[in-house]
């Protein structure tokens, strides 16, 4: 676990459209593109071991295009294929605000960060006290007979509130913008409120209608 202390004033940024990264949780990347091969190389040479991951925000009219919130992981597993590409592991520590891009002599973006108003990151799993598991479990059912998904549902039975949340939050098809306002959740029931909703609407097919009961 690290501390605020810890936490550096500059992080290397990889926007990657539709890549969702949550505090304690895990998101597996596949690194090819020499620039951000050369930002994995410098990462592991640091005591961190951070990079952060943004949102692309294309309605943006700078060079830049970032959502100002990303969440900021640290490498936690690597391996290196015979042709030089890395397979490897962020384990997702805190969300941070970018305060600017830096004008650095790296083919990657660097940006100064603010990370507070994130002091819950770095803390211990959320619970959701007011989280109907049966209805929700039911209407993620529902959702995945739609769309023709399996999945191991004893493990999603078992899993606590937050990795059940937040992996599906991760895992399943949004738009980029929908995982940015499932990033932006200020804690795990607005998290799972707004899940909720985006399953909805996915089920409506982006239509108007009722909600579901």
């Amino acid at each position: 676990m690290m501390h605020p202390a810890d936490l550096p004033e500059t992080v290397s940024v990889f926007p990657l459209p539709g890549a969702l990264l949550l505090p304690r949780s895990r998101l597996p990347l596949h690194i090819f593109e020499p620039r951000y091969l050369q930002m994995l190389d410098d990462a592991l040479k640091t005591p961190e071991r951070l990079i952060g991951m943004v949102q692309p925000n294309p309605t943006l009219s700078n060079d830049n295009k970032l959502h100002q919130i990303g969440c900021a992981g640290r490498v936690t597993q690597f391996s290196e294929t015979e042709d030089g590409r890395y397979l490897i592991t962020l384990t997702g520590i805190s969300r941070f605000r970018i305060k600017s891009e830096l004008d650095a002599f790296t083919p990657y973006h660097r940006c100064a960060v603010s990370w507070d108003g994130f002091e819950r990151d770095l803390g211990k799993a959320e619970a959701d006290d007011a989280f109907d598991r049966s209805r929700f479990l039911n209407l993620l059912e529902r959702f995945f007979s739609s769309r023709q998904l399996s999945t191991d549902w004893d493990t999603l039975k078992d899993a606590d509130d937050e990795l059940l949340v937040n992996s599906l939050s991760m895992l399943l098809d949004f738009d980029p913008e929908e995982k940015q306002a499932l990033l932006e959740a200020p804690c795990l029931r607005t998290r799972r409120e707004t899940l909720v909703t985006l399953i909805e609407f996915a089920m409506r097919g982006g239509s108007s209608e009722e909600k579901l009961q």
